[in-house]
C-alpha cells in the first residue's frame, strides 16, 4: 500500500545514524528477555503459542527534517489504548526510535518493523542502488537488533507488480532473499519477512520465516476464500495478514466495523497466525504529506474511537481457534510397532490437546520393545495385537472407536494443541468425509533427520483446490467414522505404506470429498538416518506397486501416479512444473497468480525409471568395442549423468535454501549430501517398485488376445441409455478386470484409451443412432495404437542393425535385429491384448 520516496529514506537514515551509538549490538538482548520464534504454522513464545492481534501504526508527518513524527505522550496513550482493546502487536513502516520500542515493551506490544527503501523504482537496473538498499537493510536491522519488543523485521513492502514484471519474478525473488539473508546475519534471532499483495502473490521467497500478505477485499465470502488460497501459498510457514482494512470515509463506519470483525474471524478460523488491521488511526502520512482522503483508522485523527475499534476488540477477544463447543467426539488412534523411542512425546502432546471431547486409543501392533509399558503410564486405551501391519492396526482402532470422527496420528508425530479444534471446525462447515492437515518436521531434529526432511519422497498432501484434497497422508488424517466403516476401513494388503492413498481413492470413488485444514498441524519426525530413509523409500516403492495392481487406471504407462492436482507446500523448483505468472494485459491484473505447464526434461532425470536407461547405455558402449559406431553411447552416458547431476544439484540447492521450522539454511556439505539423497531416493524407489513387479514392461488386465487390427462393433438396444451411461458401464467393466484406461479430453476424437502394456494401447470411439421409441443402434470403433516413442525406438534399432550389416558387423547386426524382433513382438502382444480387453468390455 505504501511506496516511500527518497526523502523518507533520508529521514530513516538520519534516524538511525543519530542513534547508532546507543544501538544494541547485532544479536544482543537482555538475558531475561524472550523473543518469539516460529514452529510450524504458528509463533511461539517459549512453549506458549502466540497469536498476533495487531494494528498498523504510522507513518506520521514530522515537524522538522529528520523528525519521525512520533510524540512520546501520544505514543504512550495510543499504546495503552491498544492494550486495553486486546491488541498485542503493531506494525511500523520504518525503524522506530529506541524509546518507542521501550514503550511497546512496557505495554506488552510486539513490534513488526519495516525498513523502507526505493522499491518503486527499477532497483535491479543499478548496482549502486542495490548496494545502497542492502546497506540500508543491514544498518536498520543492526539498529533494531536485540530489542526484546522486536517481533520481526519486514525487509520490503509491496514491490509494484509492474517493477516485478520489468525485472522478472526470479530476479526479484533472488534479491529479496538476499535482503533476508542480510537481515538474518545482522540479527540471527530476528524473524524476517517480506510483505506482498495479490498482484505479486506468486513471489516465493526461500528465506522468509513467515508469509506476510497485504489484503484488501471488501466482500466477506471472497475474503474467506482468499484466506484459503493464501494458506496454500504459505505452505508450512505461518500466515500473517500484514494489512487488512476498509475505508470508513467511503463505506461508512458501521460497514467498516462489520467487515473487520468478519475478516479477523475468517483469517484466524482458517489457521492464520496473525492479523494486522490497517490502521490504528486516520492520522497518517506518505512521504511527509498528510493523507486526508482515506480513513482506514480504528480511531479518528484526534483518537476518537470508531465502532470498528469495538468490533476489533470483540474479534480479538474471542477464541482465535474455531470454537469447539458442541463439537463432535473424536477418537484419536495411534498405531505403533516398536515405537518406544518416540511414542512418549506423542502421548504427552495428546494429553495436552485443547479439545473437550476425545479419547486416545493406542494399537500396539505386536511390539517387542517397551512400547506397551510406556503407553501404560498414560490414561489412554491400550489394545495389543499380533503384528499384522499398519492397515490392520488402524482397522482395529476403527472397530473400537466411540467418536463420530476418527483421527490418526503416527507414533513418531505429535499434534499442536489445537489440532482437533481445526479438524472439527472443518467438519462443521463442510460435507467432507475426511480432513487432513500439514505434517511438519520438528525443530529439534538431528543433522541427518534435517537432511532427510528436505529430501524428496516425504508424506505430502495433494490438493484439488485450496480447501479440497485429493490425498491426505496417514500421519495426519481423520474421517467420519460411519463413512470409513462403510467403505470397509483400510485394506490390510498395505502393511507398511500406501493404505492412506488407497482409502482416499475409495472415498473419491463414492463421490465423497476430502478437506484440508491448514491450522490442524502435527509435527512429524523424518527418518533419523540416511539408511532408515532409503529403507523407507524402498518400502514406498513396493507400496506403489501394490497400488498400481489395485488401481491401474491411476497410473501412467511408466508406472507413476497421475496426480491431477497440486502438491502442498514449498516443493523444489527443479522437479516441479514450469510456472509462469499471469500478469493480465499490460500487467494490470489485480490478482496475478501462477499457471503451470509440465517440464519433462527437468523432472525426468530424477524419475526412478531413468536409472534403467543408464545400464542400457553402458551395455551399448561395451558393444562398441565390437562395432565402433556404438561407442557414441559413452558420451551419451556422460550427458545422461550430467543431466541427473544437474537436476539433483538444482533441487538440492533450492531445498537447502528453505528456512524450515528449525530456521537455518544448509552449507555446501549439507547441500552436497542432499543432492546425493535426491539420486539415492530414486534408486531406492526403483528397487522397491521392481521388486514388486511395477516395471515399465508390466502388463495389466486379462491375458486375452485379439487381432491387433481396427474393428467396428455395433449393438442394437431396445432399452434407451445415454451414451455417457454406456461409456461409464464400459469403465466399470474395465475396472473390474483391472485394466488401465484413460478418458479422452475435450479436444480428443476418442472416448477411452485402454492400456494393458506400456508399448501399445487401443482406443474407442462411440456414437449412438436414435431409431425412435427408445431404440438405439450403438456403434463403436476400436483401433490399436503404438506410442510414438515405441515407433522411434524400433526405427532406431532397425537403422543400427542395417548400418552394422553394411559395415560388416554381422554379429552385431544380428543381435540388434533379435532385440528389435523381441520388442516388436511385445508391441504386437500389447496391442493384441489391448484390443481383446476393449472388445470384452464392449460386449453386450
Amino acid at each position: 500500500m505504501f511506496s516511500l520516496s527518497r526523502d523518507a529514506d533520508d529521514r530513516f537514515d538520519d534516524t538511525f545514524d543519530s542513534a547508532v551509538a546507543t544501538a544494541v549490538p547485532a544479536g544482543a538482548r537482555p538475558a531475561t528477555s524472550r523473543r518469539p520464534h516460529v514452529d510450524g504454522k504458528f509463533f511461539f513464545l517459549g512453549d506458549e503459542k502466540l497469536y498476533l492481534r495487531g494494528v498498523t501504526y504510522g507513518t506520521f508527518r514530522g515537524s522538522t527534517p529528520g523528525d519521525d513524527g512520533y510524540d512520546p505522550l501520544v505514543v504512550d496513550r495510543d499504546f495503552a489504548a491498544m492494550t486495553a482493546n486486546g491488541i498485542n502487536a503493531l506494525r511500523l513502516y520504518s525503524a522506530p526510535p529506541r524509546w518507542l520500542l521501550d514503550s511497546a515493551f512496557q505495554h506488552g506490544l510486539w513490534v513488526m518493523a519495516g525498513i523502507p527503501w526505493t522499491q518503486h523504482v527499477t532497483f535491479l537496473d543499478s548496482r549502486s542502488t542495490q548496494l545502497q538498499i542492502a546497506d540500508t537493510i543491514r544498518r536498520g536491522v543492526r539498529y533494531l537488533g536485540g530489542h526484546p519488543a522486536l517481533l520481526a523485521v519486514v525487509v520490503g513492502n509491496e514491490v509494484p507488480a509492474s517493477i516485478v514484471r520489468w525485472h522478472g519474478a526470479t530476479k526479484v525473488e533472488r534479491f529479496l532473499d538476499q535482503l533476508c539473508d542480510l537481515a538474518h546475519e545482522a540479527d540471527p534471532d530476528a524473524l524476517v519477512t517480506y510483505a506482498t499483495y495479490p498482484s505479486t502473490e506468486y513471489l516465493a521467497l526461500a528465506q522468509v520465516d513467515f508469509a506476510a500478505y497485504n489484503v484488501y477485499i471488501e466482500n466477506g465470502e471472497r475474503y474467506a476464500a482468499y484466506m484459503d488460497h493464501l494458506q496454500t501459498l504459505a505452505g508450512d510457514l505461518p500466515l500473517v495478514l500484514a494489512e487488512t482494512g476498509l475505508d470508513s470515509r467511503r463505506h461508512g463506519e458501521e460497514a467498516q466495523a462489520r467487515l473487520l470483525e468478519l475478516q479477523i474471524s475468517a483469517a484466524f478460523a482458517r489457521g492464520a497466525a496473525g492479523t494486522f488491521v490497517f490502521a490504528w488511526t486516520d492520522d497518517w502520512s506518505r512521504s511527509g504529506i498528510d493523507v486526508l482522503d482515506w480513513e482506514f483508522g480504528l480511531t479518528t485523527r484526534d483518537r476518537r474511537p470508531k465502532p470498528s475499534l469495538s468490533a476489533v476488540k470483540r474479534a480479538f477477544s474471542r477464541p482465535l481457534v474455531p470454537d469447539s463447543e458442541d463439537s463432535p467426539r473424536i477418537s484419536v488412534v495411534v498405531c505403533s510397532y516398536n515405537g518406544e523411542s518416540t511414542i512418549d512425546r506423542c502421548l504427552r502432546a495428546l494429553t495436552e490437546l485443547a479439545y473437550p471431547q476425545f479419547e486416545v486409543i493406542v494399537i500396539d501392533d505386536g511390539s517387542t520393545d517397551r512400547t506397551a509399558a510406556i503407553v501404560s503410564g498414560y490414561d489412554v486405551r491400550l489394545i495389543r495385537t499380533a503384528n499384522h501391519g499398519l492397515s490392520a492396526a488402524r482397522n482395529e482402532g476403527l472397530r473400537v472407536a466411540t467418536g463420530e470422527i476418527i483421527a490418526f496420528i503416527d507414533d513418531d508425530a505429535w499434534p499442536d494443541r489445537d489440532w482437533l479444534g481445526y479438524l472439527a471446525a472443518t467438519y462443521r462447515t463442510s460435507e467432507h468425509v475426511g480432513v487432513g492437515g500439514p505434517n511438519i518436521p520438528p525443530r529439534d531434529q538431528g543433522k541427518s533427520a534435517q537432511r532427510v526432511a528436505r529430501a524428496p519422497g516425504g508424506p505430502i498432501h495433494v490438493l484439488r483446490t485450496d480447501t479440497e484434497a485429493e490425498h491426505i497422508p496417514g500421519c495426519n488424517c481423520s474421517f467420519r467414522v460411519d463413512a470409513l466403516r462403510e467403505i470397509g476401513g483400510f485394506d490390510p494388503t498395505f502393511r507398511v505404506a500406501g493404505d492412506d492413498v488407497d482409502v482416499c481413492w475409495r472415498i473419491h470413488e463414492r463421490g465423497w470429498t476430502l478437506g484440508f485444514a491448514p491450522g490442524a498441524v502435527v509435527w512429524h519426525r523424518r527418518r533419523a538416518s540416511i539408511k532408515a530413509y532409503l529403507r523407507q523409500q524402498r518400502g514406498y516403492g513396493a507400496a506403489e506397486a501394490l497400488l498400481e495392481r489395485k488401481w491401474p487406471s491411476r497410473f501412467n504407462a511408466l508406472g507413476h501416479i497421475s496426480w491431477p492436482d497440486q502438491l502442498y507446500g514449498r516443493t523444489d523448483k527443479a522437479s516441479s512444473p514450469i510456472a509462469r505468472p499471469f500478469h493480465g494485459t499490460w500487467g494490470l491484473a489485480e490478482f496475478q497468480s501462477l499457471y503451470s505447464r509440465a517440464s519433462i526434461s527437468r523432472a525426468f532425470p530424477l524419475v526412478p525409471e531413468w536409472f534403467l536407461v543408464l545400464p542400457v547405455l553402458v551395455a551399448a558402449g561395451l558393444l562398441g568395442i565390437v562395432w565402433h559406431p556404438l561407442l557414441v553411447a559413452w558420451p551419451l552416458l556422460v550427458v545422461a549423468l550430467a543431466m541427473t547431476a544437474r537436476a539433483a544439484i538444482s533441487s538440492a540447492r533450492h531445498a537447502a535454501r528453505l528456512r524450515h521450522s528449525w530456521g537455518r539454511t544448509f552449507g555446501v556439505r549439507d547441500t552436497s549430501v542432499l543432492a546425493v539423497l535426491y539420486v539415492a531416493q530414486s534408486v531406492a524407489r526403483l528397487s522397491g517398485r521392481l521388486q514388486r513387479g511395477l516395471t515399465p514392461w508390466r502388463r495389466d488386465g486379462e491375458r486375452i488376445y485379439a487381432l491387433p487390427a481396427p474393428l467396428r462393433l455395433r449393438s442394437w438396444s431396445e432399452d434407451w441409455q445415454s451414451l455417457d451411461a454406456r461409456l461409464r458401464a464400459v469403465e466399470r467393466r474395465l475396472s473390474a478386470a483391472s485394466v488401465a484406461y484413460t478418458r479422452g479430453g475435450p479436444f480428443d476424437r476418442w472416448e477411452l484409451e485402454i492400456r494393458t502394456g506400456s508399448l501399445a494401447s487401443s482406443r474407442i470411439l462411440a456414437t449412438a443412432e436414435e431409431h425412435g421409441s427408445g431404440t438405439q443402434l450403438v456403434r463403436f470403433r476400436v483401433w490399436p495404437r503404438i506410442s510414438a516413442w515405441t515407433v522411434a525406438g524400433l526405427g532406431l534399432l532397425a537403422s543400427l542393425a542395417g548400418a552394422a550389416w553394411l559395415q560388416g558387423a554381422a554379429h552385431v547386426s544380428l543381435l540388434l535385429l533379435i532385440i528389435g524382433v523381441v520388442v516388436g513382438l511385445r508391441v504386437l502382444a500389447d496391442a493384441a491384448m489391448a484390443m481383446a480387453n476393449a472388445r470384452a468390455a464392449l460386449a453386450p
